[in-house]
């Protein structure tokens, strides 16, 4: 039975759930406490599953042909009670003289990825490592010839071991609690997940040891989920007729945890509850990535005055298409990520960058494909650029994520207004070169280029209140009609006027707000 709870402002709930693994369905109990959500396996037979840590090192082991199931020593034959407690938790050194055939004779699980240290999972029987009569399976490889593997990927360990010649110096530990994920493994051990904070630049503190968070880790079988900066959504990475389903996304977008609830009602109260969470805790990642960036800023502003993940609608046929994207919101541009940055020079680089000043929201039609039947919870922006318009349709999780965002746009593009202040841009005006500038308090003015250090001449100069009409021809063309005896003004941008055209529109809908009026 699910249990929600008040804990420092945060929902806090507790209960049965399902997760998708390998394309079947496993039972958890889940727990949402502080920051993380944390999954916790069955108790299930030993040997009931493959525990997934990465893999056997099967490059290190050598051959296991013929010998079959005897011909192994595994957490099964060798159990933790029969190793000398003499041997358990210390450090020691053992000399491995490699087999021509065969090599060390050993399989290796774990790995920095899947936060456990390098252990031996498997020792084959007649080899050389099982010569030694000194390795045990349980023990964590810390170090070969020398080579420290704490902090060592699985990979690399392997790498390490294939190259340490003939005779090979491991220093090893014996972990009896580790017993567990070297003798069977639950799906929860399966899940993928590694996500490092978004101002670390490593997957984790150099200094810390693996070693000393192996009993927090492996206990229980439980996978903790951080859901700082995670994408809680539905009905995006698989199909959900039941509405019974809840995504978890990675803020790298490199993982997807699927949890099933036993009926819609359930569901939702888990969704609420988990998306509550991760909304909470953006302050403070804004706070951090302004910690970060310094007086660096990012990709050409200032400060972050608002972010988080939406659903982007995939240009096609597919209405039910969608993909995450990271949004952010400056003082005066929205930027795209296709996921958290973790580098600072990440930042600099968004897939989109659209100056609010030239974006202005559209309401959208009903919200196909919206989490909740019946909600539409879609909007729009369009962006003048030299290439044309551009669109993006976005769907928040809810109603109030609704609001947050279209008020975020409508004010950002408002601030940027009074910010910018004025645009200049060069244009042809009956055969003659001149700059048309657009100032947020003044309106428009229309002057000659300087020649030959001579100063710039004002053909035209207009308050917004003359402007009858605006429009253009979506190539280069821009028409102002300011009702005056000269008529339409025709001016030749020598490229794409949406961006002007947007901005005439900003810079109109920032002052009409000022004013207190509807825009």
């Amino acid at each position: 039975m699910a249990v929600a709870a008040a804990g420092g402002g945060r929902a806090q709930r507790s209960g049965w759930l399902e997760v998708l693994v390998r394309d079947r369905w496993h039972k958890v109990l889940a727990n949402l406490c502080g920051e993380a959500l944390v999954l916790s396996g069955e108790e299930r037979p030993d040997g009931a599953a493959h525990n997934g840590l990465g893999g056997d090192g099967a490059a290190c082991r050598g051959a296991e042909g013929g010998g079959g199931a005897a011909a192994v020593r595994t957490a099964f034959t060798d159990p933790p009670e029969q190793v000398p407690e003499a041997v358990s938790n210390k450090k020691r050194c053992v000399k491995v003289l490699k087999h021509e055939l065969g090599g060390l004779g050993i399989s290796i699980k774990g790995g920095k990825e899947n936060k456990m240290p390098i252990l031996i999972s498997k020792i084959f029987k007649g080899l050389a490592a099982d010569q030694t009569q000194a390795l045990y399976v349980g023990d964590a490889i810390l170090a070969v010839n020398g080579t420290d593997l704490r902090d060592a990927t699985h990979d690399e360990a392997v790498q390490a071991l294939k190259r340490a010649g003939k005779e090979v110096l491991l220093e090893v530990k014996y972990m009896r609690e580790a017993t567990p994920y070297v003798k069977k493994g639950s799906p929860v051990s399966e899940i993928g997940w590694e996500t490092p904070p978004p101002e670390s630049p490593r997957l984790g503190c150099a200094s810390a040891d693996p070693l000393s968070q192996l009993s927090l880790s492996i206990h229980r079988d439980k996978k903790t989920i951080p859901l700082k900066m995670c994408y809680v959504t539905r009905n995006m990475a698989m199909p959900d007729p039941e509405n019974r389903l809840i995504e978890v996304h990675s803020p790298d977008a490199k993982h997807t945890v699927v949890l099933r609830s036993k009926d819609s009602a359930t569901a939702q109260a888990w969704f609420n509850a988990i998306h509550s969470s991760v909304n909470e805790l953006i302050p403070r990642v804004i706070a951090e990535v302004r910690d970060q960036l310094g007086k660096t800023g990012i990709a050409g502003s200032r400060e972050i005055r608002h972010l988080g993940w939406l659903a982007e609608k995939v240009p096609g046929d597919n209405e039910k298409h969608w993909k995450p994207v990271l949004v952010v919101l400056t003082e005066k541009d929205l930027l795209i990520y296709e996921s958290m940055p973790r580098m600072k020079e990440a930042w600099f680089s968004p897939l989109h960058t659209y100056p609010l000043l030239a974006t202005r929201l559209v309401h959208s039609g009903p919200g196909k494909g919206s989490p909740q039947s019946g909600m539409d919870l879609s909007f729009a922006t369009r962006t003048g650029t030299r290439q044309g318009i551009e669109t993006h349709l976005f769907r928040t999780e809810t109603s109030r994520d609704l609001s947050l965002w279209t008020r975020s746009v409508v004010q950002g593009c408002h601030n940027s207004a009074e910010l910018i202040t004025e645009i200049t841009t060069s244009c042809t005006y009956k055969s003659q070169e001149c700059r048309l500038t657009i100032h947020y308090e003044h309106g428009f003015s229309l002057t000659t280029e300087p020649q030959d250090g001579a100063f710039s001449k004002t053909i035209a100069q207009y308050p917004y209140e003359k402007l009858k009409m605006s429009s253009d021809d979506g190539i280069r063309m821009l028409y102002l009609d300011f009702g005056g005896k000269d008529g339409e003004i025709q001016l030749d941008l020598h490229s794409c006027p949406k961006p002007i055209v947007f901005i005439i529109h900003s810079f109109l809908s920032a002052k009409i707000t000022r004013l207190g009026l509807v825009a």
